[in-house]
């Protein structure tokens, strides 16, 4: 999973059709629990789904730009705009189905 900041944020999702990304911390233990969750996914998603992640402690202002209060905070992008987002730790099934109901759109 690509590590993204501020000065990156827009061109990932101007290079890719659709990106996860995760909004995370380093103190966060709900962000270290879904972490080896969605280096899985990604993996299963390879082609599919871009994957992104990006420290909120350094990326305040992207963090606050996108809507993002709590975390983890996992944003859904296609064609660069935000079409859905999964707040808080959710098992790998759960985000299976998220994946899986926006890639049918």
């Amino acid at each position: 999973m690509v590590e993204i900041t501020g000065n990156n944020f827009e061109q990932t999702l101007k290079e890719n059709e659709v990106v996860l990304v995760d909004f995370w911390a380093p103190w966060c233990g709900p962000c270290k629990m879904v972490a080896p969750v969605l280096d899985e996914l990604e993996a299963q998603y390879s082609g599919k789904v871009a994957f992104a992640k990006i420290n909120i402690d350094d990326n305040q202002e992207v963090a606050f730009k996108n809507g993002v209060f709590s975390i983890p905070n996992i944003c859904l992008f296609k064609n660069g705009e935000l079409i859905d987002r999964l707040v808080g730790f959710k098992p790998k099934k759960d985000i299976e189905k998220f994946l899986d109901k926006q890639l049918k759109k």
